[in-house]
């Protein structure tokens, strides 16, 4: 698993946690690449919980987030910690570039919400599910139960190539999951 920081990066990350009364349940597999998936995503407090926890467990995630978090004095602060800007309007090509990717590296471990927002969303976008599948890569459910307060994973989930089923697999896993 693709691993970043040191000891002082690590407490940070403990200490904004135990402040903000949240705790870590079990531990991401250790595979070299997979496609980890966040949700249920409802508040821009998510992002800090999510960071803390890549801190504290020393992890090294790319995450794709919308391009307007990378304008202005905040840009290189969000690709130093792992961002990836993609234009919401312009689609076009983000699934492949994650794909390719995934093939230029030893390890990898990519964060996506599935909803694409913080609001309630009927169905999820389908990217994250087409790049693991094109990829050949395991989905791992990440979770934050904002109702106990824990941030933890799901067993890796390997797509069978049927999105509709296997997001409905998915979804299944957050259900009692409940949003902020």
């Amino acid at each position: 698993m693709p691993r970043r920081g040191g000891k002082l990066r690590a407490g940070l990350g403990r200490l904004v946690l135990r402040l903000t009364g949240w705790r870590i349940e079990g531990n991401l597999p250790d595979l070299p690449k997979q496609v980890l998936i966040a949700a249920p995503h409802s508040s821009a407090w998510d992002f800090v919980i999510g960071i803390a926890l890549v801190f504290a467990m020393r992890l090294d995630v790319r995450f794709l987030g919308k391009v307007e978090l990378f304008r202005g004095p905040f840009g290189p602060l969000m690709r130093w910690l792992g961002g990836i800007p993609v234009h919401r309007d312009r689609p076009e090509g983000v699934v492949e570039d994650a794909v390719a990717r995934f093939a230029a590296n030893r390890a990898l471990l990519l964060a996506m919400a599935p909803e694409g927002t913080r609001h309630p969303v009927e169905r999820w976008k389908t990217g994250f599910h087409r790049i693991a599948v094109g990829a050949g890569v395991p989905i791992v459910p990440g979770y934050l139960d904002n109702g106990a307060r824990r941030v933890g994973f799901g067993a890796p989930y390997y797509p069978t190539g049927d999105a509709e089923g296997d997001i409905a697999k998915l979804r299944d896993f957050y259900r009692e999951m409940p949003r902020r």
